[in-house]
């Protein structure tokens, strides 16, 4: 009887923990796919972005993008203006939407 009620305790524990949700948030952009890995961002500069995006299927390395200057800076240090097809313009836009 004590070995079925540490059973059902056990059972009852794994189901009681939620683990945190794997998300991200992907768009279809130029015929291909970007998505959201990790994002975070700036207490004191509201408008920027440390960002980890997948770029069909390939996760590209940290970047930090400027909504206000719409600039994207690499993680080598090299600040480069939004372009054509950049992702930053996608990021930026989900955030400014109403």
């Amino acid at each position: 009887m004590m070995k079925c009620v540490c059973c059902l305790l056990l059972l009852i524990s794994f189901f009681w923990v939620a683990l945190p949700a794997e998300a991200s948030v992907c768009r279809n952009y130029q015929g291909g796919e970007i998505c959201i890995v990790d994002i975070k961002r700036s207490a004191k500069n509201y408008w920027e972005y440390r960002v980890i995006l997948s770029v069909d299927g390939v996760k590209q390395p940290l970047e930090v993008y400027n909504c206000r200057d719409r600039t994207t800076v690499k993680k080598d240090g090299t600040v480069l203006a939004f372009g054509q097809n950049n992702p930053g313009e996608i990021l930026c836009g989900f955030f400014t939407q109403k």
